[in-house]
This record gives structure tokens, sequence and C-alpha cells, in this order.
């Protein structure tokens, strides 16, 4: 008896108890409510050392297994994967963590360890109802914030997809507006430039062998082209062709096709297309240099109008004695508290234009005085012209440059240079082997002494203290009184510059391959321009020069330092000695340059058709000649029995 209760004692001490105190403690275990308490106290868990080896399987040490165990029991148990893209995030949070540890496993020993982590969680939730309800509400929330990532980000995606194409729709739009643009540019006349490559086309057919033996042809060839150089006529723009004109164009299209049909050789065509090329650029350069010449003779050339005009004026002059009446106010001529003009010109027309827009705009026209000098030719027109057109209540007195008799000769060198052989034979001869290509520097206006007369003023006028400067080919705009209160600052000259433009700088005008020039004057330095420059002429005397202006012509006898002309030289005589002036008081290129700023030319004080398209001659260019043309009364009876017209 004692000992079948022993054995039962030992059987509860070693069966039984165990199995109850394992329970008990089971009960009492408390189970983590969150991942990372759990993680917690399993990563705390750590094996025994003196556990066995196994056969299967290769021993790990505790540490090895803290971090995979956790990761695979986040990934594939504690998380119900809530979606696709969810799924494809945290796994890739494990490859990030796997590669950052660098743990030294084999595939096998994860997959195990992952196996048997996934069926203790199993039995540990079904046991533990608490759990359950626990973890389902860290998979909602887990769910929700997910999805709340997932739909932001898809957002996020959206928008981008949106403002990309919303991009990319701008940008074909602005190029298919571009595009647009482009075609309306070309559009105007690419109809006529294509009838014209396709009269190019059929004149090569016409001069090529294999095609001028075909007689038929040949004919229906020329008809074509006849057609095509009617519908072409003057157009200029597609608008300009008649409305057969795309007829025209596919009938000569298919008589050329025909042609490339008959004449095959590559070759041949080829050099036949450079002959007409180069036969082309041949005439091109012919028909510029022609043009050239015609330009030029143009503008020295004087329109019947002009030449009837004095000729009818000095008629009436003698005929009914106006040279014995005195213009008004001479005693206001050497007044130098007043405002003075000097023009010197031989045209009477041109002349009257700039005294009447010089009157029209003065404040106080009494206070005006103009000076005009002209040659004896063209003497009794001037003087009968402003007689019968006095300038209201200006004064104005008309001399001769015969009256001075100081000029002359000997004591002007460029008179006796104009009167010298070798400038006979550079104006007259016909044949010029070694004269200047340039036709400009041929005009005969510099053979006037007129021209020259600028280089003279304090000898003209030896009783004023300043004069205004104007050539006959300008038109004042704007009152010219504050031009005589300005301070030229010890300058002698004040003009407006022209150097904005590269060729209006010393080396255009002045030979810098002479020493002499060189020397004594900077290549870059600004140019400036006659046709309205203000002179102080008490200044002029001080400092003496018309001597400095003698001194470099007679170093110029030969024309190697510049050519004919008068800036040149004004250049040389004024240097260092002119006074830049406001750039709207005098605005220049009328008279040889299409593109002049429209707002420049209506705020300037005097507009300038410097070149050769004065505003008399018929080539004058046509936007600018109604400033001029204004100031200049048609109606006026010798201008109508001249038949000079607008």
């Amino acid at each position: 008896m004692m000992v079948r209760n022993l054995v039962l004692f030992l059987l509860f001490v070693t069966v039984i108890a165990p199995i109850v105190l394992y329970t008990h403690r089971l009960g009492s275990f408390n189970f983590s409510s969150s991942r990372g308490e759990f993680l917690e106290d399993f990563s705390s868990f750590t094996l025994s050392s003196h556990s066995e080896h196994l056969n299967i399987l290769p021993l790990e040490s505790s540490r090895t297994l803290k971090e995979p165990v956790g990761t695979v029991y986040s990934n594939n148990t504690a998380h119900p994967e809530p979606d696709a893209s969810a799924t494809e995030h945290n796994s890739t949070d494990v490859q990030g963590a796997n590669q950052d540890l660098q743990l030294p496993e084999s595939r096998e020993h994860k997959s195990t360890r992952a196996l048997s982590t996934t069926n203790e969680n199993v039995s540990s939730i079904r046991e533990n109802p608490l759990r359950q309800i626990t973890d389902q509400h860290a998979q909602k929330n887990l769910r929700k914030g997910s999805l709340v990532q997932f739909d932001t980000k898809r957002v996020k995606v959206r928008k981008r997809e949106q403002q990309s194409i919303q991009s990319t729709d701008r940008k074909s739009r602005e190029s298919s507006k571009s595009e647009k643009g482009n075609d309306e540019a070309v559009a105007p006349n690419a109809r006529v430039q294509y009838l014209k490559d396709q009269l190019v086309q059929a004149k090569l057919y016409l001069s090529l062998s294999a095609t001028r033996n075909n007689v038929n042809f040949i004919r229906q060839l020329r008809q074509r082209m006849k057609e095509v150089q009617r519908t072409l006529g003057r157009a200029n723009k597609d608008s300009q062709l008649p409305r057969n004109a795309l007829e025209k164009l596919r009938a000569m299209d298919g008589i050329l096709n025909r042609g490339k049909q008959i004449q095959d050789d590559c070759a041949s065509m080829v050099k036949k297309v450079r002959a007409m090329l180069q036969s082309t650029e041949e005439q091109l350069r012919v028909h510029k240099k022609q043009a050239l010449f015609l330009s030029q003779l143009t503008a020295k050339t004087l329109p019947k109008g002009l030449h009837c005009l004095p000729l009818r004026l000095t008629t009436e002059y003698y005929s009914l004695n106006y040279s014995q009446r005195p213009f008004p106010n001479q005693e206001k001529l050497e007044d130098s508290s007043l405002y003075h003009y000097a023009l010197f010109s031989d045209n009477v027309l041109a002349a009257a234009a700039v005294v009447n827009s010089t009157i029209a705009h003065a404040k106080d026209a009494s206070k005006h005085v103009l000076h005009i000098v002209t040659d004896q030719l063209n003497y009794a027109a001037m003087r009968m012209w402003f007689l019968v057109n006095l300038p209201g209540k200006a004064t104005i007195e008309v001399r001769s440059i015969e009256e001075f008799s100081w000029l002359n000769s000997s004591y002007s060198p460029v008179l006796k240079q104009l009167g010298s052989p070798s400038a006979i034979n550079y104006y007259f001869k016909a044949h010029r082997a070694h004269s200047d290509s340039n036709m400009k520097f041929r005009n005969p206006k510099y053979l006037s002494i007129l021209n020259h007369l600028r280089f003279y003023l304090p000898e003209i006028f030896p009783k004023l203290k300043k004069v205004l400067f104007l050539d006959d080919d300008i038109v004042v705009q704007k009152d010219l009184t504050g031009l005589w209160s300005l301070d030229l600052k010890g300058n002698v000259n004040g003009a407006v510059e022209t150097c904005r433009e590269s060729f209006h700088r010393f080396d255009k005008y002045l030979n810098f391959s002479n020493e002499l020039i060189s020397k004594n004057f900077d290549p870059r330095a600004c140019g400036w321009a006659y046709g309205m420059n203000v002179f102080d002429l008490e200044e002029w005397k001080r400092q003496n020069i018309t001597d400095v202006y003698h001194t470099w012509q007679n170093l110029n006898h030969d024309r190697q330092l510049w050519k004919l002309g008068t800036l040149p030289p004004g250049l040389i005589t004024f240097w260092k000695r002119t006074h830049p002036l406001d750039r709207s008081w005098h605005v220049l290129g009328l008279g040889y340059n299409p593109d002049v700023n429209q707002k420049e030319i209506e705020r300037a004080a005097v507009i300038h058709y410097n070149g050769n398209m004065k505003p008399w001659l018929e080539i004058a260019i046509p936007r600018y000649r109604n400033y001029w043309m204004k100031y200049v009364d048609f109606d006026h009876e010798y201008l109508r029995q001249c038949n000079i017209n607008p």
C-alpha cells in the first residue's frame, strides 16, 4: 500500500504536476496587443546554450534569429495583405531590411524558420480570443492606412499624368501655331515662286539636246511657258494671280514630267544647270553695276521741271525789272541778337521747302533771318522766287557767290584743286584706267564751291556770333531757337553723332593706311553729320579753324588722305572741336534708308534726305516724300507752268 501511494505521488509530481503548472502558466500569459510589443517580447527570448545539435537543420544563434523571425512575422502573420499594392510595398521593405542586415543565411533556413513561426502564431491566436480581437482592430487600421496611402499615391500619379498631358497639349498647340505662322508667312507668294521655278525648269529642257529634238514636246512646252508667263504677269503674291493659275500650274507640271521621261541623263542636266547658274550670276553682276550707274545718273541729273523753273523765274526777273527791288528788313541782316540761318543751294524748289518749313514752326518769325547763297547761274531765279514769295515776318536775303571777292584760288586750296588738270581728268575724261570705282565720288556737286562754303562762315558773316547751317535737302519740323542757347562747352561745331552704324566712323571716310591720318586720328572715332549744325563763329575765329581746313586741304592735293566731298575734311577740321547734340534734333537717312524708325521721324526737329533719293526726284522713297511735299505749294503759278506735280 505504501509502495502504491509512493508510485502515485511520484507519478503526480513527474507527470500531472508539470501539466498543471504549464496549463496555469499559459492561462496567465499576457499576449502583446501590438506588433511592436510582441516583437520586443519575442526578441528577448533566447535559446539555451545546451541545446542539442539537430541533424536536419544547422544550429543558429539567437542573435541571428531575432530579426528575420520578426520580419517574417510582421509580413506574413501579424498583418495580412490588404491588397496587391500593400503586398508589393511590404515585400520591398523586407528586401531592403535583409540587404541592410546582410545575414549569411540560405534560402532553406529562411523558409523553414518562417514556416515554424507561422504555425506557432496561428495556434497562439486560436487559443487566445483577446489576441484575435486586437489583431482584427490592428488589421483594420493598417488596411485603412494602406488604402489612404495608396489613394494618395494614385492621386499624385493622376495629377502628374494630367500635368504632362496638359504640357504636351500646350506644346503641340504652340508648335501648331508656329507652323501655322510659318505657313502664313510662306503662303502669300508660294504659288508665285513655284510658277517661276517651273519657268526655270522649262528653260532647262529647251536647251537640252534630247528634249530639243522632240518637236512635239518643244511646241507644247513653249505654249505652256507663254501661259505661265501671262499668268504671272507682275504678280508678287498669290492673291494677285488670276483664278486659273492653279490650272496652268498643273498643266505645266504635266509637260515637265514628260520632259523628265524624255531626258533621263542626270549628268548632262547638272552640267547645264551649272552653266545657267554661272550665266545668271554674271547677268546679276552686270545689272547691279548698271543699276548703280543709273541711280547715280538720276541723282545728279536735273529733272525737266526743275530745269524749267529757274529759266522761267530768270525770264520774269529781268522782264519785270525785279532786279532793282530789295528785300524788306535789311537792317536785321547783321543783328547778332536774332536767329540766323545759312543755306547754300542752287535748287530753288529745295530752298523754298527749307524756308517754308523753318518759318512754319518758328514761334516768332520776326526774329528769324535766313541767308541764302547761290551761284551766279541761279541767282536771278532764287531772288525772283523769294521776292514773289516772301517768308511772312521773317527776314531773308539772297546773295551770289560772285560777291565774295576774297574767295579765289590763291586763298582757297579747294578752288585751286578743282581747276587742276587732274581734277578735270577725273571728272570729264571718258576712259579712266585708274579712276575710283565708286561713282558717287564723281558727282558734279563736288565741283561746286557752294559745297565748300561751310568752311568760310566767319568770312561770309563777319558780324554774327552764331549761325545755324542747313542743307537744302532737309525739312524742319519744330522750332529751332533752342539751339542758339546751347552751351557748346568751348567747341566750334554742334552736331548729331552718327556712330550707331559701324560705317559712320572715321575709318570709313579717311585713309588710315596713310601715316598722316593714322598718327593724328582714331579710326574708331564717332562721325557726325552735316545738314543741321550750329557753329560758334567767335570760337571759330579764336581757334583759327579756316587755317586748319586749308592746311589739310593742301595735304590732300592728290586725294590720298580722303576722297572728294566735305564730310571727310569736316571730320578732320573739327576733330575734338565738336559738341554732340541730342539725336532728336537731327534724324538722317531718309534719302537712302527705307527703314528709318517712324517714331524717330515724328519726334525729330529736322529730318534729312541725305543720299541719292532726294524728295524732289522720282526715285524718292514714297513713305518719306509727304514730309517734304507739304511745304511745297504745287498750285503755284510757276510750278504749274513747269508741270511740277506732287
